[in-house]
Parts: C-alpha cells; sequence; structure tokens
C-alpha cells in the first residue's frame, strides 16, 4: 500500500520508492514488476532510472475499504473466526 499511496502524489523514481519503504532496489523492483503485471502501474526508463505511476487510482480506495472493514470486524482482526 506505502507504493501505490506514494504513487497517487504523482509519478516516482525506483530510488525514492525504494527510499520511502526501507527495502533495497532489487526487492522494490520485484513489488513493482507484481503491481505492474496487475496493471495497477506504469514504468518509463529515462536514462539510468525508471519512473512509474499509477494507472488506477481506484485502488485506493480499494485499500481503505478494506482497512474499514478490518477495524469494524473482530473476526477480521483475528484471521476470520480464530
Amino acid at each position: 500500500m506505502l507504493v501505490v499511496d506514494a504513487l497517487s502524489g504523482g509519478e516516482r523514481c525506483v530510488c525514492e520508492l525504494t527510499g520511502l519503504a526501507g527495502v533495497d532496489i532489487s526487492t522494490m523492483s520485484k513489488h513493482l514488476s507484481v503491481l505492474r503485471e496487475a496493471g495497477i502501474v506504469d514504468s518509463e526508463k529515462r536514462g539510468m532510472q525508471v519512473y512509474y505511476r499509477l494507472l488506477t487510482p481506484c485502488v485506493l480506495k480499494l485499500f481503505t475499504c478494506v482497512h474499514t472493514v478490518s477495524t469494524r470486524m473482530p473476526c477480521a482482526r483475528q484471521g476470520l473466526g480464530e
């Protein structure tokens, strides 16, 4: 969610996202690859940097909804009925 939230403010290079998340570049690249394959983000290489932008801002509503539901329902907080 951190990456998608960061991209909601505009495009970012991998180096910026890596710094925000506190992970190494290879880890961030793997996460971004999954998001790109899902159609959530798009990328563009400029020189030595790759920049990402959010393609589906509606995904932010999904995250907000999931968070709201998980904080309201006791079974969601405890692993769905455990």
